[in-house]
């Protein structure tokens, strides 16, 4: 049977402003897929389908999990606030179908339900802010650099567009709108309105007006649209208004108008408009034409400066698209220039470090090679499971990484994987079951999972590193251990593991935790953690679920 895809924007989240079309596509799905807020928005409207959450920056797993569920036949409903085209899962969706071969004649069918974006709601609640030509601007450098934002920001200011700042400020990235008013303020007046809307249509709806040069001074977040109004945008009894224009041919106060409706298209009544007369580009000033006749010289030096010529949007498009399919050394680059193209191919290499499983000290030497390797432009950064995680930009992988191997290092993958977080054993002077640690992790290290997997290992019954805590714990004691499962490490409910197992004999743990993490990589659902999956399946192995005391019933504001 054919599946079917549907993508739904369900604008700003009020049901009155979702599309009768949006709500029967959620309802007649088979499965519903989305970010836990949204899930959480269009609630009312599920019946008994399944629900698959995820959580923030998750959108490339619910556009797989989808996609899966509809190659199998399945009604699915990928769920987007605002409009689902613009920032949305669209797409990303088709995006994922791309990879996989899709055509629409043959594979699951696509529907794309719109809604109300977020520029439209927010308008609608300041007055008529875009009325004039107006651009959506992204402030987000997570998937797009900022030098390209930035560029974006400039044009857009220089041609006096209103502008709707989409994820304006987050808790981390708090540079962009600061820089975002800084240049804007070089192309307007200070006292531009703007219009601040967080939660538009929402229980937490704040509205406020202000000026290009406040704005700083109010609340902007993740929840929040901005509009920045053009150099014609006025205030006028609390609503933000841009006029259109109409005044320059109508008096708006009187019903006799001095143009006649045959006159108001002649030229002489709209002097700022493009000549019709000769094509865009063809006209030639008298002044142009006497300062080339006046010097050829200088005309030539401007031909032969102007080449080579610059690449066209095509061509750089061409050689970008080369570059991500690995095409480049099988054919020319597509813009011949002396560097050998306009892009250069780096990777953006990511991994955890560790000086060994047991082994917390790092040499001198190590952290040379450490700093070495990243440079003036990556980081290293320690996380609280005791590893560093270095990020940067490379493209020779392999060299970078053997080099660090070299010094003794030990070099894990970071994400959704399974990562071992063992004690130190003592300083090795309790290192009976340090062999054990390392089967597993040869076995299942860096296994890729639905949500990263942390396994605590202790080694001893003291349990200091808190094996017990983490998703997966294990403790050796008395020649034996110890199984703990579903640990839940961070939100107001979080608990220790659930203690399922006692005196597991040491030849038969990496055969048990082998058979529990591997059918947790290929039944959880995507970003499904590790103690909501043993939840939902109620039995791993021999071991069964049971509920951990509920102390906090109110949930927190963030979700869980």
């Amino acid at each position: 049977m054919r599946g079917r895809l549907s993508v739904i924007g369900f604008g700003p989240g009020s049901f009155e402003h979702m599309t009768q079309r949006a709500k029967e596509a959620i309802q007649e799905s088979d499965v519903v897929i989305g970010y836990n807020t949204y899930v959480d928005l269009v609630r009312g409207l599920l019946n008994d389908q399944q629900i698959v959450r995820t959580g923030m920056t998750e959108e490339v797993s619910r556009a797989q999990e989808a996609v899966r569920q509809a190659e199998a036949g399945k009604k699915v409903a990928v769920i987007s606030s605002g409009d689902a085209g613009v920032y949305g899962m669209a797409g990303l969706v088709y995006e994922v179908l791309m990879e996989k071969g899709w055509r629409r004649g043959e594979g699951v069918e696509v529907d794309i339900i719109p809604g109300i974006s977020a520029i439209n709601s927010t308008a609608s609640l300041l007055g008529a802010p875009v009325m004039h030509d107006a651009c959506t601007i992204s402030l987000s450098d997570h998937l797009t650099p900022w030098e390209i934002i930035e560029k974006r920001i400039e044009a857009a200011g220089a041609a006096d567009f209103v502008i709707a700042l989409y994820n304006p400020r987050s808790g981390k990235r708090t540079r962009q709108i600061v820089e975002t008013q800084r240049i804007l303020l070089k192309y307007r007046s200070p006292q531009t309105p703007v219009g601040i809307v967080k939660s538009a249509y929402r229980d937490r709806e704040h509205i406020v007006l202000t000026t290009l040069a406040d704005m700083l001074e109010h609340d902007i977040g993740m929840l929040t649209t901005v509009v920045i109004g053009n150099s014609s945008t006025v205030v006028y009894d609390g609503l933000m208004i841009t006029p259109r224009g109409y005044q320059r041919k109508y008096t708006l106060g009187e019903e006799t108008q001095a143009l006649k409706p045959h006159e108001r298209l002649r030229p002489e009544a709209e002097p700022w408009a493009l000549a019709q007369e000769e094509p865009h580009g063809a006209a030639v000033s008298a002044e142009a034409e006497a300062m080339v006749a006046a010097a050829p010289a200088a005309a030539e030096v401007v031909a032969a400066v102007s080449e080579p010529r610059r690449p066209g949007p095509l061509e750089l498009a061409l050689e970008a698209l080369s570059l991500a399919l690995g095409t480049r050394g099988a054919a020319e680059p597509a813009v011949p220039a002396a560097g050998g193209g306009v892009f250069r191919y780096e990777e953006v290499l990511e991994f955890a470090v560790r000086p060994g499983l047991a082994e917390k000290r790092l040499t001198a030497a190590q952290l040379a090679a450490l700093a070495e390797a990243a440079g003036e432009r990556g980081s290293v950064e320690y996380t609280p499971h005791h590893q560093l995680v270095v990020r940067l930009r490379t493209d020779d992988k392999e060299t970078v990484l053997s080099r660090l191997r070299g010094q003794g290092l030990m070099l894990e993958p970071v994400g959704d994987v399974v990562q071992l977080k063992a004690c130190d054993f003592c300083n090795l002077e309790k290192a009976e079951s340090v062999p054990y640690a390392e089967k597993l992790q040869a076995q299942l290290g860096g296994l890729k999972v639905p949500k990263e997997l942390k396994i605590g290992f202790n080694g001893c019954g003291m349990a200091c590193y808190g094996a017990v805590k983490e998703d997966i714990g294990i403790v050796y004691r008395r020649e034996k251990f110890d199984l703990f499962l579903g640990g839940k490490t961070v939100g107001r409910t979080a608990h220790a593991g659930q203690p399922v197992a006692e005196g597991i004999p040491p030849e038969e743990l990496a055969d048990i935790l082998n058979r529990i993490v591997r059918r947790y990589a290929e039944e959880g659902h995507p970003n499904e953690r590790f103690h909501k999956y043993f939840a939902r399946v109620k039995e791993l192995e021999q071991y069964r679920h049971q509920d951990a005391p509920v102390l906090v019933s109110d949930p927190a504001v963030c979700g869980d």
